[in-house]
């Protein structure tokens, strides 16, 4: 690939080379793209509350795709300029219905949107009691499962501690039959539903055409089936060694591990 015109990047297992840190290396060339001119985008199933501690480790104030692909932020302005593919109350029932059936036990969490990565005016995150996080971050307000599902949603949540997320993301999918996009950015027995059509893909595409880039001259970093349309749909798709099977089949090409730098290690070709 010639030297690329945007660059695009998932967050957790991807940018970060731990948990919660972004490598000096991959701050350093970060940095140089950007001061050549080259946008760099964070594209997580994070929401945007989740986005301004990376963001300002790795010293960027532009765009981020938040929710995968469903919430457009922008970063400096902590300002949120765009959400796609709201799930509403009844679609939320009609989806909770079909997963009781398909994953018995499962528990709920929904995911909000306000104008800002924190509105104080709304309850951005609700779970139900019994809700696992595989992160274990102890962040949700617990309501009762009517509550979760009562107001519009940019994703509903879904964990099941005895089952990984490619077993519940089978499950699901065979009940849902495209009602919505099932899909999973850890394996720790949760996926996350979106409205159908809504993914990283989605999101990214609409930065580019504000930035006036095409795909062709867009490189995408990933690591986990939420990142596979946007591999699909960027002119070079990578993935990080430690990625999903999935993604390593797609991907037109694998860099090292999150925790060697892989993203810097492609970047620093050109910066």
């Amino acid at each position: 690939m010639e030297k690329p015109r945007l660059i695009a990047s998932d967050v957790d297992g991807t940018l970060l080379s731990s948990a919660v840190h972004v490598s000096e290396r991959t701050v350093d060339v970060v940095g140089r793209a950007v001061d050549d001119g080259v946008p760099v985008v964070l594209v997580s199933g994070r929401p945007p509350r989740w986005i301004p501690e990376v963001a300002e480790q790795a010293e960027l104030t532009g765009y981020a795709v938040c929710a995968n692909g469903a919430v457009l932020y922008d970063i400096g302005a902590d300002r949120v300029l765009d959400v796609h593919g709201l799930l509403d109350p009844a679609l939320l029932q009609e989806v909770a219905r079909a997963l009781d059936v398909a994953l018995p036990g499962c528990r709920l969490a929904a995911e909000r949107i306000g104008t800002r990565a924190v509105d104080t005016d709304l309850r951005n995150f609700v779970i139900e009691s019994d809700y696992y996080n595989p992160w274990g971050d102890g962040e949700g307000n617990v309501v009762p499962r009517a509550e979760v599902l009562g107001h519009a949603a940019v994703k509903l949540l879904v964990s099941h501690a005895a089952m990984t997320s490619d077993e519940m993301a089978a499950a699901a999918r065979a009940v849902l039959d495209c009602t919505v996009d099932v899909t999973f950015s850890s394996g720790g027995g949760l996926i996350e539903l979106a409205a159908h059509g809504v993914t990283k893909a989605t999101g990214l595409s609409a930065v580019a055409q504000r930035l006036s880039v095409a795909a062709e001259h867009t490189i995408a970093f990933g690591d986990m089936p939420n990142d596979l349309e946007m591999l699909r749909w960027s002119g070079h798709g990578v993935a990080v060694a430690n990625a999903h099977p999935a993604v390593l089949e797609v991907a037109d090409e694998v860099t090292a591990p999150h925790t060697e730098d892989g993203v810097a290690q492609v970047l620093e070709r050109w910066f």
